[in-house]
């Protein structure tokens, strides 16, 4: 477990000023944490369970073993967004699941003489869907509406040499190594996309990389999308593959938030 309780949080437990709670959402990509009036939740902490577990994927490659993406119906769950908003602030978190592959030989047409036989690759792919923890520190006097869904592209729209600022010196940073780098990207519909623009929306201005679009954001994260270009919901992808499939326990993500809920107003000005 890579969180743990607060050390005043868990002191004002202890003496009873405030209550140790869970909240364990799933399956559909839309949640919202209810807070009551004249209260506050700090979420310390969440463990969460990657939707596209309890299936497995099959595909054919060629025996030269030229590199390439891992199965679609699987890749689609290899990258997955939690984020909550609280009214006032917004928290996203990226995850990148991992892939479990298995190749094995496979004979084609067993009946032809041996030498002529043709052996080509099976791939097996699993998604392993064990249980991330992660520790964040999330204060809210207001309901906690909470997002997950699955991000298939990062389309790159742009890719500038950075030049050398005091901010981006020469040797330590990419400025002035004449490298291409990536600096704008499309997390979102095609419509009206979330640009995410590196180093940051000022910096493209500042460097002179062309006109910076009205929806620009300095920070990565996807917006949902139901053409898959951005954020799009667990369930919808499932139905997709099989309505088998998303109506399986085991296919689903789970999310299970820690927090410590605080009968009364926040006392103080926090962060």
């Amino acid at each position: 477990m890579s969180w743990s309780i607060p050390t005043k949080i868990e002191e004002d437990i202890i003496c009873g000023k405030a209550q140790y709670r869970t909240f364990q959402t799933g399956n559909g990509g839309q949640s919202i944490l209810q807070v009551p009036s004249n209260s506050y939740a700090v979420i310390f902490g969440y463990d969460f369970s990657p939707a596209g577990g309890g299936f497995s994927s099959y595909d054919d490659l060629p025996s030269t073993f030229t590199s390439v993406l891992n199965i679609a119906t699987i890749r689609q769950f290899e990258t997955q967004q939690i984020s909550f908003y609280t009214g006032t602030d917004f928290y996203p978190f990226i995850h990148h699941i991992d892939i479990n592959s298995i190749i094995a030989p496979r004979v084609i047409d067993a009946s032809v003489p041996i030498a002529n036989l043709v052996t080509i690759y099976r791939r097996e792919q699993t998604l392993n869907n064990s249980p991330i923890s992660r520790q964040v520190y999330i204060t809210s006097t207001n309901d906690v509406t909470i997002t997950h869904g699955l991000i298939l592209n990062s389309i790159r729209v742009s890719a500038n040499a950075i030049p050398v600022t005091n901010r981006t010196p020469e040797g330590l940073t990419y400025g002035g190594s004449a490298q291409t780098i990536n600096t704008q990207t499309n997390y979102g519909p095609n419509a009206s996309p979330l640009q995410f623009m590196q180093p940051s929306p000022k910096d493209y201005q500042d460097f002179a990389f062309g006109l910076l679009p009205a929806n620009a954001d300095g920070q990565a994260f996807a917006t949902p999308d139901p053409a898959a270009n951005g954020l799009y919901d667990s369930t919808f992808a499932l139905n997709g593959i099989s309505g088998t499939f998303v109506d399986t326990a085991a296919c689903n993500y789970f999310l299970c938030l820690h927090y410590a809920l605080y009968t009364q107003t926040i006392p103080e000005q926090r962060g």
